[in-house]
């Protein structure tokens, strides 16, 4: 079995040559814009549309007189 051990030998010297750095560097990059994406989708869920100004509030005055 010795050519079992030099075909071992030679493909894990090979992996080891080329290694994952450009996948690991897409799956990090895809995954930072996934997290930004999804916290924007999130967080534009409790963005107040207040033009009221200063000191706005809710608007149960409004609702209530409707």
């Amino acid at each position: 079995m010795p050519d079992t051990a030099d075909a071992t030998a030679a493909l894990l010297a090979a992996a080891a040559q080329q290694g994952l750095g450009d996948t690991l560097r897409i799956v990090l990059l895809v995954s930072l814009v996934g997290g930004v994406l999804l916290a924007w989708f999130l967080l534009r869920g409790y963005r107040t549309d207040d033009t009221t100004g200063a000191g706005g509030g809710d608007n149960t005055d409004r609702d209530a007189n409707a």
